[in-house]
């Protein structure tokens, strides 16, 4: 027990959580921290999200109230109806906004059609009943007189030293009871790299079906988490082989399998999307999982388009043309189905997916510099990113090979780096603006710019001219009235009337 006052004492909020004791102390309540925080706690995790539970009708309430005036803050969400209330507190040590969320205990009951709770006032025992998994299941008493003593009702801590995934009841009710369990083990085995126990996976197998229950938001957030995690692959085999992301996302389950006609086979695209995905993230070491966020969704959905463009053909073999706008396609409807952004990122992912195959072509030593600057231009300031993707792609088991794709690619941005240095079409910007071209043509704002800044754009992209204004401007010259006396009026009208 001195080890474990021991690390609470090293615990950048330990303050908070003394303070938390006392203010409980003061109005007679019993506090503990729980959850999440305890286990990453143990495990040197950082956490800035902390869950408190209470004894008694209300207590929650009470103690937030409590704890708010007592250290600040702010209030995020009050439930009444729930007992639950969390608090935002600028923490002064550490710099950190952390979240605390406090709860009276309680014991849940379900029905079959809803993973929605009835819920009554209840002991910590209770309250650990309800847990999802034994690690998750330990709490430490805050009070003065008690402070760090652990409550471990299942054997969590065995369970966090062999890094094992445990329910703390049977697996079948508890998955039963809430479905999204099944995904949160699939979670947490790749964000903490823990086994998931073979009877608990057992119960997720035989309760798989229930996720379609979920709603798409929830199931957003946790896939969400896995793609943040170091090694993604982890939860969606786990949801494979339970059989719940058939229930979730069919289109990438359909990449599974390998398909033979006269002895020639395709590769697995299932198992080799999870090996995308992991060689993009140890790639990422220095960026955020957050502002990597969109290249690990376009990693996971590169191929997502080879199962609707399969085909074989005798004496070729396996094809998959197309497959990158099929796939890029599908995005919006799988985003959609997950609730995530369908923002910049998406679009982001979208690009991704069309152009991630393009560099593959540019390996040929007698590429033009026309085709290196038209990757250049439509990938612009993601080229970087795109290259990231193209070579987690590689997944041969071949070292040799693999050095051999990976030295083709150097080659590849040794090129990217000679045409960049002479046109400079990263971010391009068209030399000659609507403006100068309305201005020098004498041109209402119609159609007919567009046409115009397009044949300059084309011009400097096949290399005719360099990417600079005054030869645009000469160039713009020399062909307007070829381009101009090709258009319609329609074309000439202002777009403003």
């Amino acid at each position: 027990m001195s080890s474990l006052i021991a690390i609470l004492n090293q615990n950048p909020y330990v303050d908070v959580l003394r303070s938390i004791g006392e203010a409980a102390a003061e109005e007679g309540l019993e506090a503990w921290v729980v959850g999440g925080f305890v286990r990453d706690l143990l495990l040197d995790r950082p956490t800035t999200d902390i869950d408190f539970v209470s004894i008694g009708q209300d207590s929650g309430l009470h103690l937030a109230e409590a704890v708010r005036q007592r250290l600040g803050g702010s209030v995020v969400h009050r439930y009444e109806t729930f007992g639950t209330a969390a608090i935002r507190v600028d923490h002064a040590i550490s710099g950190d906004a952390l979240v605390l969320e406090f709860v009276g205990a309680r014991k849940e009951s379900y029905s079959r059609d809803s993973r929605k709770p009835a819920v009554e006032s209840g002991s910590m025992e209770d309250d650990q009943h309800r847990r999802d998994f034994t690690v998750n299941a330990l709490a430490l008493n805050l009070l003065p007189s008690a402070f760090g003593d652990l409550l471990d009702s299942f054997n969590g801590i065995a369970d966090l030293n062999e890094g094992i995934l445990r329910t703390p009841l049977d697996p079948v009710q508890t998955f039963d009871d809430d479905p999204l369990r099944i995904i949160r083990a699939a979670r947490f085995a790749s964000q903490l790299g823990f086994d998931i126990d073979p009877l608990t996976f057992a119960g997720m197998k035989e309760r798989a079906e229930r996720v379609s229950m979920l709603s798409k938001e929830r199931i957003g957030e946790e896939f969400t988490r896995i793609m943040c995690s170091s090694k993604p692959s982890v939860g969606f085999r786990h949801l494979y082989e339970c059989g719940a992301l058939h229930h979730i996302l069919p289109d990438l389950v359909a990449l599974q399998g390998v398909e033979a006609i006269d002895g020639v086979k395709h590769k697995d695209n299932f198992f080799h999307t999870l090996k995308v995905v992991d060689n993009l993230v140890e790639s990422l070491e220095e960026r955020s999982a957050e502002t990597s966020l969109g290249l690990r969704w376009a990693a996971l959905f590169h191929d997502i388009g080879k199962s609707q463009t399969k085909r074989f053909t005798e004496g070729v073999g396996w094809s998959f043309h197309g497959h990158e706008e099929r796939g890029a396609r599908m995005i919006p409807k799988i985003f959609k189905s997950l609730r995530l952004p369908t923002d910049e990122r998406m679009k982001y992912v979208q690009e991704m997916i069309r152009l991630h195959h393009r560099p593959v072509s540019l390996v040929d030593e007698h590429v033009t510099d026309s085709a290196v600057r038209r990757l250049l231009f439509d990938a612009g300031e993601n080229i970087e990113d795109l290259m990231l993707l193209v070579r987690a792609d590689i997944t041969s088991k071949n070292p040799r090979r693999v050095h051999k794709y990976l030295t083709a690619f150097d080659d590849v941005e040794q090129k990217f780096a000679e045409v960049e240095e002479k046109d400079h079409l990263r971010n391009f910007q068209p030399p000659v603006d609507g403006a100068e071209i309305m201005q020098v043509l004498n041109l209402p704002p119609s159609r007919a710019i567009g046409v115009i800044k397009t044949a300059i754009r084309e011009a400097i992209l096949d290399g005719r001219i360099p990417n600079e204004h005054e030869a645009a401007r000469s160039y713009m010259m020399e062909v307007k009235d070829e381009l101009l006396s090709g258009l319609s009026e329609d074309d000439f009208r202002d777009r403003g009337k």
